[in-house]
């Protein structure tokens, strides 16, 4: 009896399906399966500045080593670590993470990615949720953080305003810190601290004397406050220190564009 092509063709196709069922069957049943008893975390309302932490349990339902490979978090804030890497089958382990929330205000949702062996879900993203309530506070803001103040004649000081700004819901209180800088507002020479009302702004003349050093110079005010979130910042003075010679030599040398 001649053979049909066709039925041949079908029942090779049949065989091939039927092993690659069953082989893949025999392979899931010696795979390792990590299983999370929660994958996402509510911690509701809080308040802005709370470490929250909590443990992730997993067990490893499956019938081979689960080998946790390696786990991420979504930003700096958050941290995540397994307390083991390798778990026999019917063994149990847990994910530890923290979540800073300080910065954060708002509805926040951190995400831990937990990569492992499991075939069927390699890469298990796990979710904290926190709602974050921030309290009334000074917050403190500057018109600008770096001044350059050109060419500067020798024997001048270094001389600059700097606008103060609180957005915040309470007094403002600036302590700037600089080995001999001068500080005016208006015309009245003031003692540090000094005190800006919410939500309004202040501007504050820095006078640095003068320095024997030509040529490029840089200095720094640092500001200290009672902002939580930003209780240091700098300012940075940059300029050139120029002699009265070089001023004119410099004029000579470009008299012509100048005019």
């Amino acid at each position: 009896m001649a053979k049909n092509p066709y039925a041949i063709c079908v029942m090779a196709v049949i065989l091939q399906s039927s092993f690659l069922l069953y082989g893949n069957t025999a392979s899931a049943e010696d795979a390792p399966k990590i299983e999370f008893k929660e994958d996402a975390k509510d911690f509701g309302r809080i308040k802005q500045g709370k470490v929250l932490t909590h443990n992730f349990r997993f067990k490893n339902v499956g019938n081979a080593t689960l080998m946790i490979r390696n786990v991420q978090t979504s930003c700096g804030c958050t941290a995540a670590l397994a307390s083991k890497r390798e778990l026999k089958p019917g063994e149990s382990g847990e994910i530890k993470t923290t979540f800073n929330t300080r910065g954060y205000s708002g509805y926040n949702t951190k995400y831990v990615y937990v990569e492992s062996n499991d075939p069927s879900q390699p890469r298990k993203q796990l979710m904290m949720k926190a709602s974050i309530d921030v309290p009334p506070s000074p917050k403190i803001d500057l018109g600008s953080y770096s001044v350059d103040l050109g060419l500067i004649m020798e024997e001048e000081a270094m001389q600059t305003e700097v606008l103060i700004k609180n957005k915040g819901e309470l007094e403002l209180t600036v302590t700037p810190s600089h080995r001999d800088a001068v500080y005016f507002v208006g015309d009245q020479q003031i003692t540090p601290p000094l005190n800006v009302p919410a939500k309004k702004d202040v501007r504050v003349q820095v006078k640095v004397p003068p320095r024997k050093k030509m040529g490029l110079i840089r200095e720094y005010i640092l500001l200290r406050t009672n902002d939580p979130m930003r209780p240091s910042l700098s300012i940075y003075l940059s300029g050139y220190v120029v002699s009265k010679a070089q001023l004119k030599d410099l004029f000579k040398k470009y008299k012509d564009v100048l005019e």
